[in-house]
């Protein structure tokens, strides 16, 4: 992975979505770029003086000069070209634009809350991010990794599929699993989507999930050493993984999807739909990948 976007707001969770990217392992060098999206108070403007707009616009744009700062001293001394950019707009459609602009591989934002109830609504940049961008979205949530010395706790969901097989290589692209604790996570489920019923072939099911997540754990052990493969079993995907998550106290999940057309990133997957509400950790939605598919 070479080219980032970090959105930073000056916010409490916006100063950890960037702990978290600077305490990533990397090999190869980062081109960061770190965007602020300017408040301006257009709307308003009739009722204020030309002085106070002035005001508020020197306000904002210093504002965002010492985020960049603070977010510029976390990559001091790391394998990173950093720049930082400005636009004014709706936060949310001027991050996507930036990012389609850049044509960056992935985009970092932070969420706002972090229990149960501000997990479902998530935030409202965020959601827009994750739901609305082309290409692979990092949504960070603290987990208490910041004061602790160990390793970085990863799952990757997995499933025999086509965003599954892309989303492996494109996180063993990132050299993230290097330093980490990696878990690659397959979830069974025995009830038909569309019956609504028992499955049958339950044996043959799980045998062969087994295998496929075996057989990827030990594909991504060149890029993760310390990879290990588990089979869930779940009436409902999500929650199985959500389930892993939480009893692992996993810092980061990693879920595939493959681009999709503007009806697609309206719904979004129901697995990364359900796992970017849910999970108590940070969530990485990949896409870059999804051209394997086609």
């Amino acid at each position: 992975m070479k080219k980032v976007l970090l959105a930073t707001d000056g916010s409490k969770c916006a100063e950890e979505a960037a702990w978290f990217l600077s305490h990533l392992p990397h090999g190869e060098k980062l081109d960061l770029s770190v965007l602020t999206v300017l408040q301006i108070p257009y709307g308003g403007q009739r009722y204020l003086s030309p002085s106070a707009v002035s005001e508020c616009v020197d306000r904002e744009r210093a504002s965002a000069a010492e985020a960049y700062q603070r977010v510029k001293q976390m990559f001091e001394g790391a394998n990173v070209s950093i720049q930082h950019i400005s636009r004014e707009g709706h936060r949310g459609q001027s991050i996507v634009e930036a990012a389609n602009e850049l044509a960056v591989d992935l985009t970092v934002v932070g969420a706002r809350g972090h229990s149960v109830v501000r997990r479902l609504l998530l935030g409202s940049t965020s959601d827009y991010v994750a739901t609305h961008s082309h290409s692979s979205v990092l949504v960070v949530r603290p987990t208490g990794l910041r004061d602790e010395h160990r390793p970085i706790r990863i799952a990757l969901g997995h499933e025999d599929s086509d965003a599954a097989r892309a989303a492996m290589q494109e996180f063993a692209e990132t050299q993230w699993g290097n330093q980490s604790d990696v878990h690659i996570v397959s979830v069974v489920s025995y009830v038909s989507a569309f019956l609504n019923e028992m499955i049958v072939e339950v044996d043959e099911i799980k045998e062969a999930a087994t295998q496929s997540v075996t057989a990827a754990a030990d594909q991504l052990r060149s890029a993760a050493p310390s990879v290990q493969a588990h089979l869930i079993e779940s009436d409902h995907i999500g929650e199985g993984l959500i389930e892993f998550v939480e009893e692992n106290q996993c810092d980061l999940v990693v879920v595939g999807e493959t681009p999709h057309s503007a009806l697609g990133r309206v719904i979004l997957g129901s697995v990364s739909r359900f796992v970017l509400r849910h999970a108590p950790c940070s969530v990485w939605i990949t896409r870059n990948k999804g051209s394997l598919a086609e």
